[in-house]
């Protein structure tokens, strides 16, 4: 049997639209791949895998282009001179590629965005750092949501000394913005649009010590704290608003990952945040859990919004951590499903065996007109990337298989 993905999530009953939530399951299929290891460090090679030999690979977003072919937007931390963490603040950058299939076999068009990677130039808000891409298509036009930092520097440090490390200074720098551009061409080409301030940036900066540019005291925090990022954008067909979800950090009393969601009327907004958090679940010790990358989409099939995103702990799903689900009739009220594991920390290899994966992270879908999912990218590594200087991280293509079980079927 193939491990499930989804599956449990979509054939509960949710509560709401349950007819529609039993309409089909999807299953992952084999990924191609090999696993070379070399002093106590695994790296993954083959068709399913996005890879590049002098940067890490982290975090893409793919989607069908005007000429048919398929194009992934990757980010790209620089190698050698600065281990995993803290490369993805200290000169990230963007590239594309393209494949003439979506689950496989894209070949690398270069770097098209924040060239030179980290520089002392900080004119622009997105100059040092740039990452979580998130490609849309509305109306005929492609939005690419991303990720921007800049050094915002030390004069406007709360902490013992008054200062902070570089790469904090850049991490609590971190905004939303947008590129429109009319074809893969002109992305190239360098022909788009793009606005010289954030599409979205944190109103509150709540934190009780190592904090840039804090917050005065008594402010309550508001879910877009210290940072956004994550961007994850869906039209809501209800009334024609866009949402763009989005992460920031609560600190209550140590770190939370929490999740926001702006409204606007345009791709390119400008968008409104809620006050409210969403995506959050409460222990049953009354902690609430922390969670990343959310990527949200719309099914026409079903009715309804989804979320997949990563579970840090395994709180949301009563299990290991892994990539979690929820469910939601209107984009801002989510729950969980009875069963809300979408997808293990592992790969299904052709020959049956599952290979466990240390990162599997930043989960980005490619679906057919009615929002079934058909292909899942995700941030991958073999073994743990902290560390190293070297790679050894990469985008996963999987791609997902509708599966329509008999009414008498019993639930695998």
């Amino acid at each position: 049997m193939r491990h499930l993905l989804f599956a449990a999530a979509l054939c509960c009953t949710c509560g709401r639209n349950t007819a529609a939530a039993q309409a089909y399951r999807v299953e992952a299929e084999p990924v191609e791949l090999s696993v070379t290891r070399d002093n106590g460090h695994a790296d993954a090679s083959g068709y399913s895998v996005f890879r590049l030999d002098d940067r890490f690979v982290w975090g893409a977003s793919a989607i069908r282009g005007e000429d048919d072919r398929y194009y992934l937007i990757y980010s790209a931390p620089p190698t050698g001179t600065h281990a995993f963490d803290p490369a993805w603040v200290l000169g990230s950058k963007m590239g594309l590629a393209v494949s003439d299939r979506p689950n496989g076999g894209f070949r690398d068009l270069g770097i098209f965005l924040n060239p030179d990677g980290f520089r002392t130039d900080s004119s622009a808000w997105d100059a040092q750092t740039v990452m979580n891409p998130h490609v849309r298509k509305f109306d005929g036009k492609y939005y690419l949501y991303y990720v921007g930092g800049v050094d915002p520097g030390n004069s406007r440090i709360r902490s013992a000394d008054g200062t902070l490390p570089l790469r904090d200074r850049i991490q609590q720098s971190l905004r939303i913005g947008v590129i429109a551009f009319d074809s893969f061409a002109d992305l190239q080409a360098g022909r788009y649009e793009r606005s010289d301030v954030p599409l979205l940036a944190p109103r509150t900066r709540v934190k009780p010590d190592r904090i840039v540019d804090p917050s005065p005291d008594g402010t309550r925090p508001m879910p877009d704290n210290i940072i956004v990022v994550n961007p994850s954008v869906v039209r809501r067909p209800s009334d024609g608003k866009y949402l763009l979800y989005f992460k920031g950090n609560m600190y209550d009393p140590t770190w939370r990952g929490v999740h926001g969601v702006a409204l606007g009327d345009s791709p390119t907004g400008p968008f409104v945040p809620l006050d409210r958090e969403v995506f959050t679940v409460e222990t049953a010790d009354g902690h609430k859990s922390s969670a990343e990358d959310p990527y949200v989409w719309y099914c026409g099939r079903d009715s309804a919004f989804y979320a997949i995103f990563k579970d840090f702990t395994g709180a949301f799903t009563q299990g290991e951590p892994c990539l979690a689900v929820m469910r939601s009739d209107d984009g801002i009220d989510w729950e969980l499903p009875d069963t809300s594991l979408f997808m293990k920390k592992q790969l299904l290899l052709p020959c049956g065996d599952t290979l466990k994966v240390a990162r599997l992270e930043r989960p980005q879908l490619l679906t057919d007109a009615q929002g079934v999912p058909l292909v899942l990218y995700c941030a991958c590594a073999v073994s743990e990337v902290n560390g190293r200087k070297d790679g050894g991280s990469f985008n996963v293509q999987i791609r997902l298989k509708e599966r329509r079980p008999s009414p008498t079927a019993a639930d695998e």
